[in-house]
């Protein structure tokens, strides 16, 4: 190996290093709502990140398994699901807007159902393979929480259900 290879690669294992301890973790942009779902447009914020013992401490023990291991809350049991307030729904984890109240519907699926996030820069998905199934997942693009996954059996204007 050539010094200047050793130097490039020395270099790198030490920004890498950074980043797991602490450094840099990435910026993301999302789109800001106020609580009555007014759109004050987009920043660049840092990607959340935190340990699971700092998560454990934030959320509670239900929270914890449904957002940061992307567990399931058993159906028509959640405090939202039969909720028809007038609002903006956040991430637990971050306050991140991810759906508005005008885009909730009745799923039927004992879980709230919305057609479309707030803003698209404000979730991500990701393919999931678990349990023998193809499914999309959706997560916070501000702390990667689950938020559950999307089906292609909503109703107009864009058919999904998240």
């Amino acid at each position: 190996m050539r010094r200047r290879e050793f130097l490039a690669a020395a270099a790198s294992i030490v920004a890498g290093a950074g980043t797991a301890f602490g450094g840099n973790h990435g910026m993301v942009t999302i789109v800001e709502f106020t609580d009555d779902g007014r759109n004050k447009g987009k920043i660049k914020v840092e990607k959340v990140h935190k340990t699971d013992e700092e998560w454990r401490k934030q959320l509670s023990p239900d929270e914890y398994e449904v957002a940061r291991r992307a567990g399931t809350e058993r159906p028509f049991t959640g405090k939202y699901w039969n909720n028809h307030e007038h609002g903006i729904y956040r991430c637990v984890c971050c306050g991140n807007a991810l759906f508005s109240s005008d885009t909730k519907f009745e799923s039927g699926t004992g879980w709230p159902s919305f057609y479309k996030p707030i803003a698209a820069e404000n979730v991500e998905t990701d393919s999931d393979r678990t349990l023998g199934m193809m499914r999309t997942e959706v997560r916070c693009a501000k702390c990667d929480a689950h938020l559950g996954h999307v089906f292609e059996d909503g109703p107009r204007p864009t058919g999904l259900r998240y």
